[in-house]
């Protein structure tokens, strides 16, 4: 059986750095070298929708495991070049999440997706079988079938701060806060288990395009 999808989600905030600087380091530098990793299929920049300053960075891997590699150790920690440890050491980090894709299982990210709307949350053990029946019965497919949902993707956490990740590509930041959406969004058993979400992180985000 082939493995599932893994997933590397990294947020900054680098409002205490230039913006051409942030953008030349992440295109010419940080970027190129996960695309050249084995085993990363993509490499996709977001900027927040409300906070430019905002940044998130997607990688979809063939699977978690890659990250293990020695080609991918070789660029991180120690292996950071001077530009990158001046620019992270001045972006302090909003999330990095390391998971495994488990629905739909291997489906990389929408390419053509202008917006994106990513949502961490931990859950009590004790609710944590309903909840993923939740999710994975009704509220996916809800908002699968909502105009302007390209991919609708979830994850479990290998570690950090969350359990959960879910991931909605968008034809436009703006579909998350369609009337469609708030329908899908609001079912009887939704309202049974929002009291259950704890430490919600909830992004709404915009595709990053370089300046010509």
């Amino acid at each position: 059986m082939e493995q599932p999808y893994g997933l590397l989600l990294v947020g900054m905030n680098y409002s205490a750095v230039a913006e051409d600087e942030f953008n030349d380091w992440y295109d010419t530098e940080h970027l190129v070298e996960r695309e050249r990793t084995k085993g990363f299929i993509n490499a996709r920049r977001w900027l927040g929708a409300a906070d430019p300053k905002i940044s998130v960075s997607l990688y979809d891997l063939e699977s978690r495991d890659v990250l293990q590699t020695p080609a991918y150790q070789a660029i991180v920690g120690d292996g950071l070049s001077p530009w990158s440890r001046r620019v992270t050491g001045r972006s302090p980090r909003i999330c990095r999440f390391t998971a495994e894709q488990t629905v739909p299982g291997r489906l990389a990210g929408a390419l053509q997706a202008e917006g994106l709307m990513m949502y961490a949350m931990n859950v009590p053990a004790a609710v944590e079988d309903e909840y993923n029946a939740w999710f994975n019965e009704e509220h996916r497919q809800r908002l699968s079938q909502v105009p302007g949902v390209l991919r609708a993707r979830r994850f479990k956490m290998t570690d950090g701060t969350h359990r959960y990740l879910a991931l909605y590509d968008l034809a436009a930041p703006e579909v998350q806060a369609s009337p469609a959406w708030k329908d899908a969004a609001n079912t009887p058993w939704s309202a049974q288990m929002r009291p259950h979400f704890k430490d919600p992180l909830r992004l709404v985000l915009r595709r990053y395009h370089r300046a010509v």
